[in-house]
């Protein structure tokens, strides 16, 4: 038996395609498992980091509500006196106090939802400008107690506090988390 070189690949190929079939099983199975691995050890880290970012987000979440309270005009003005100021002095005074809480509560954002964080901000500014259009709507002489009185009375004709829709939705994006 005489064997040409046409023979003795094609006699090459077929005994190295079995070889060749154990190979490529070997190959995927080895980068199932490594791929399996690799999601297992991800889901091990991200439930470590879960574990310590959820106590720090809690936290966020409770600072924010307490400056939305906190600026909540009713609130605000209680804990802003207006006496012996003038309603331009209580005017600035309050926006300032509102700027101060803002600030420092500025790095809570980090651990907020984007739209969450929004809705903190446009809540600010909404008690800013009811703050800014009430003064405007005021005699140049007024007092401070009269920017209170009228802010309050904003309030009431409005029926809804500014902050109360913020501080729902807060409450509400809580709730999914738990």
């Amino acid at each position: 038996m005489t064997f040409d070189t046409s023979s003795f690949i094609i006699l090459a190929i077929l005994s190295l395609f079995p070889a060749l079939v154990v190979a490529g099983g070997m190959y995927l199975l080895t980068q199932k498992y490594l791929e399996r691995d690799y999601r297992k050890r991800l889901l091990e880290i991200r439930l470590k980091n879960s574990e310590a970012i959820l106590p720090v987000r809690l936290q966020a979440y409770e600072r924010i509500i307490l400056f939305l309270e906190r600026i909540t005009p009713s609130n605000l003005l209680i804990r802003v006196s207006p006496s012996g100021l003038t309603a331009a002095e209580y005017q600035a005074h309050l926006l300032q106090e509102i700027r101060a809480e803002y600030t420092h509560n500025l790095s809570q954002q980090l651990y907020m939802s984007e739209v969450a964080w929004q809705q903190v901000k446009k809540t600010k500014e909404d008690v800013v400008t009811m703050i800014n259009q009430t003064y405007q709507s005021l005699e140049d002489k007024s007092k401070g107690t009269e920017l209170a009185k009228r802010v309050l009375e904003t309030i009431l004709h409005n029926e809804i506090d500014p902050t109360t829709q913020a501080l729902q939705f807060l409450k509400r994006e809580l709730q999914e988390v738990f």
